[in-house]
Formats: structure tokens, sequence, C-alpha cells
């Protein structure tokens, strides 16, 4: 009851093919396929990161830990200073007025 049958796969890369069209699926498959292969690597150069400095500074790399829900809900001084947050302004042709028309 919860599979998709080999009928409903027909039907659905019959529609991939309709909607985006014969040329463009292959191109989109290796598009994807590159953009794993991308973010694969990426995470292999952060954990051989996280290695080298676990090896320069002595210690084991450090596991992540969700931040208490003080720390999460209003940044600190020196993220206040990196990421201002932005200004509110005025729209114009409002005159001034917060009420709606």
């Amino acid at each position: 009851m919860g599979g998709l049958s080999p009928t409903h796969w027909l039907i659905v890369a019959l529609i991939f093919v309709l909607l985006f069209g014969a040329k463009k699926l292959p191109e989109m498959a290796r598009s994807l396929g590159q953009s794993a292969r991308v973010f694969k690597s990426e995470i292999k150069g952060m954990q051989a990161d996280d290695e080298a400095r676990a090896q320069t500074s002595g210690q084991p790399p450090a596991e992540p830990q969700a931040l208490p829900a003080s720390q999460t809900s209003a940044p600190t001084s020196a993220q206040a200073q990196t990421h201002p947050e932005p200004q509110a302004r005025p729209v114009e042709g409002s005159g001034g007025s917060d009420t709606a028309r």
C-alpha cells in the first residue's frame, strides 16, 4: 500500500520528461552529481581541518554541542558589533501615519 509500483515510477519519469525536456534532464543530473561531489569534498576538508587543529593543540576534536537557550536568543556584544541589525526606515509617501487607509 505505501510503496510505489513500477507503473507509478514510469508516470513520475514521464512527467519529469514533459516538464523539463529530454535535453535538460541529463544536464540537471550532471549538475546535481557535481554539487554532491563538491559538498562531500568540503565536508572531508572541514574534518581534516578539525583533526589538524586538534593535533596541534593536543586535544581531541570537539563534538558539536547545543547552546543553552539563554545564548541562542540574544546576540553577544561581539556578534552585535560584527553583525548589526538593520534599522527600520520610514516608508516614502506614508505621511508619517501608522494607520492604514
